[in-house]
């Protein structure tokens, strides 16, 4: 499991934008660099981040070699309604990773 950390705001009102910043503690080994042994190494990036809010994806990009390790990713959403935004990241070899967080929005 790769550590992650999502900072958004807890609360917000109706129709408000709220700013979204999620890290996630990953290598993201490009695939062309060569080992202490010479050979190349294997890459292992993570390719798709995606935020669900209440199950309808508010934002999403894929990622490429050129990224670096422990990818920041920021966006902005609409705070519509309460309830929960769901922070998936998919890589290479299987690499799945998701956190939930929960907003509660007020008149």
């Amino acid at each position: 499991m790769a550590r992650t950390l999502v900072n958004m705001p807890r609360t917000a009102r109706r129709g408000e934008v709220i700013e979204i910043r999620a890290l996630i503690a990953h290598v993201m080994e490009t695939g062309f660099r060569a080992g202490s042994d010479g050979r190349q190494q294997p890459r292992d990036i993570i390719r798709r981040f995606t935020c669900r809010y209440n199950g309808v994806t508010v934002f999403s990009a894929e990622l490429f070699p050129s990224i670096s390790a422990n990818p920041y990713i920021a966006f902005h959403t609409l705070a519509t309604e309460s309830g929960s935004l769901v922070f998936s990241w998919d890589g290479d070899n299987g690499f799945a990773q998701s956190e939930t967080l929960g907003l509660t929005v007020t008149g």
